[in-house]
């Protein structure tokens, strides 16, 4: 349901200004200030922002692959730290600020099922959102409101964002722009599967503890 409410958020965000926001992200890889937009906009995209740091980190390693690397790790890091701020957002402003990014995106029904997710396990919950298509910022902030241990976000979000961004990134480093396209056609799908395999084995080593 969470996928579907991806979904939904982005067929209901205003097509024009999606893509004016898309290519505003991209011109930044044409400019000195590559390196500090590449950690802001991971920093917001966990919170509020629409566009994911993948497509400027995409562009910037196909310049310099040689740089592969160093562009995960400011992606990593800055997602992880905005991850932080959205576990602000969800426990001290969430009837103002939080309230307000979740109308915006339509994504306030999610809330109870993220609030299910934590209670089942909240590094699987975190991890999956970090990793995959599923709004990461309903889960951060969602932390917040939930109050989840932070060094379990933490964690979770360590392993998830630096998953996600190494591996966009090695593989460009590997492939070359050849590969470019294919990532970003089919980078949903492939996380998926990863995260579905992922949970398969943790479901697994559960029903052989018992």
């Amino acid at each position: 349901m969470l996928f579907i409410a991806a979904a939904r958020a982005v067929l209901g965000f205003p097509s024009k200004l999606l893509r004016k926001l898309y290519d505003w992200t991209l011109h930044w890889a044409k400019t000195p200030q590559a390196q500090v937009a590449l950690f802001i906009i991971a920093f917001i995209e966990s919170s509020f922002f629409p566009i994911p740091p993948d497509v400027l980190l995409i562009a910037m390693v196909i310049v310099q692959r040689a740089k592969w690397f160093h562009y995960a790790l400011i992606s990593t890091i800055g997602s992880v730290l905005g991850a932080l701020f959205g576990y602000f957002i969800g426990w001290s402003l969430f009837e103002t600020f939080g309230k307000m990014i979740l109308s915006f995106y339509h994504l306030e029904k999610q809330f109870e099922i993220v609030g299910r997710m934590y209670a089942d396990n909240a590094l699987i919950a975190v991890f999956s959102a970090a990793f995959t298509p599923i709004p990461y910022k309903v889960f951060t902030i969602a932390a917040g409101l939930f109050k989840i241990s932070i060094p379990t976000l933490i964690v979770a979000s360590i392993l998830g964002r630096a998953g996600r961004f190494f591996l966009v990134s090695g593989l460009l480093r590997l492939f070359g722009d050849k590969i470019s396209s294919l990532i970003e056609k089919y980078f949903d799908l492939i996380s998926i599967l990863f995260v579905a395999g992922i949970i398969g084995g943790y479901v697994t080593i559960k029903y052989l503890a018992h």
